[in-house]
């Protein structure tokens, strides 16, 4: 079953491959992995979709809580959260179809961020669902290429997200922010 975890870690080299290592040593699969940084540059928030037991979630966090680079992780499998992948479809164009593409994608709120005389570069955003939705749709006007995002999410409730202090004002003493 895909589980939802929400790590917020320093930016560092090698960190990623620590998270992935530990994860892949346990044969783990990933199913979705986004890492972006912070408004914090010396701090990343990754978002891991992996495909495990629930039993095994506690595990799982309590792996990646003790890993040298994590700040913080969160389980946001149950949690109310927001999830949303975004998908980049390039889909081919006759002079038959395009209406019934450029149709399609306003019915699922994509939009066109590529138009040629061969086809469309088309951009759809939201939840996991709908991208899948999405795709299936264009996929009967032809053959299509598919880029996406992995999911990204966030907690809704406050006390699911903390912030951890930055890491430059950590190791200069300063003091602390409180979680959220």
């Amino acid at each position: 079953m895909l589980q939802t975890i929400s790590l917020l870690v320093e930016n560092k080299p090698g960190a990623l491959m620590r998270i992935t290592g530990v994860l892949s040593a346990r044969g783990w699969n990933i199913d979705s992995l986004t890492v972006a940084r912070t408004l914090d540059a010396a701090q990343s928030r990754m978002t891991i979709v992996v495909d495990i037991d629930p039993v095994l979630r506690r595990q799982v966090m309590k792996q990646m809580n003790k890993l040298i680079n994590v700040l913080h992780a969160s389980d946001l499998t149950e949690s109310l959260a927001v999830r949303r992948e975004m998908a980049l479809v390039r889909v081919r164009a006759t002079a038959e179809n395009r209406a019934g593409i450029l149709r399609d994608a306003e019915i699922y709120g994509a939009r066109v961020v590529d138009a040629t005389a061969d086809g469309f570069g088309l951009e759809c955003t939201g939840p996991v669902e709908k991208v899948e939705e999405f795709i299936d749709a264009m996929k009967t006007f032809g053959d299509i290429d598919v880029t996406r995002s992995g999911i990204v999410a966030v907690a809704m409730e406050s006390r699911k997200l903390r912030l951890a202090p930055p890491v430059h004002a950590a190791a200069n003493g300063a003091e602390e922010r409180p979680g959220c």
